[in-house]
């Protein structure tokens, strides 16, 4: 299966750059993922990793709304004002930048999250809360999965 799933985490080296878990690599190999597109999560203090799909996907949802609704003018603010495109370099590394450090608290170790379709990249104490608040809600609702 070809999606991102777990999490990792991984130290920053003193360039700024991270190696993105080899399971993660696997995945945008399979999809031939030459380009990454990253955005600022809607909900998360996180940054969302995606090739090209992921962009064409959100831009889809843009198309089928009138340009000039408030909808679509929000979704192209966060999808195109909230976005970048990335690169791996040779080694499989991200240089974690400016764009990725303010937004989440990032410093020094990147947490990876799988999301199916794309992963995200986690200030990894931000993760562990968002996780725990998640699981929490889920019992309260007396949800089991």
């Amino acid at each position: 299966m070809s999606r991102f799933l777990s999490n990792a985490t991984n130290r920053i080296d003193a360039k700024g750059r991270v190696s993105v878990p080899s399971a993660f690599r696997s995945v945008l190999a399979q999809r031939n993922v030459q380009e990454l597109y990253c955005f600022q999560d809607f909900v998360f203090p996180a940054i969302s990793v995606g090739g090209p799909d992921l962009l064409e996907r959100f831009e889809r949802q843009i198309a089928a709304e009138d340009p000039f609704s408030p909808d679509a003018n929000e979704m192209s603010l966060l999808i195109h004002g909230g976005g970048v495109f990335m690169k791996l370099d040779a080694e499989g590394r991200l240089m974690v930048t400016d764009f990725i450090r303010d937004f989440t608290g990032i410093s020094d170790e990147v947490t990876f999250v799988g999301r199916a379709d794309h992963f995200q990249l986690w200030q990894p104490k931000a993760f562990l809360a968002a996780q725990a608040q998640a699981r929490g809600e889920r019992k309260l609702a007396g949800k089991r999965s």
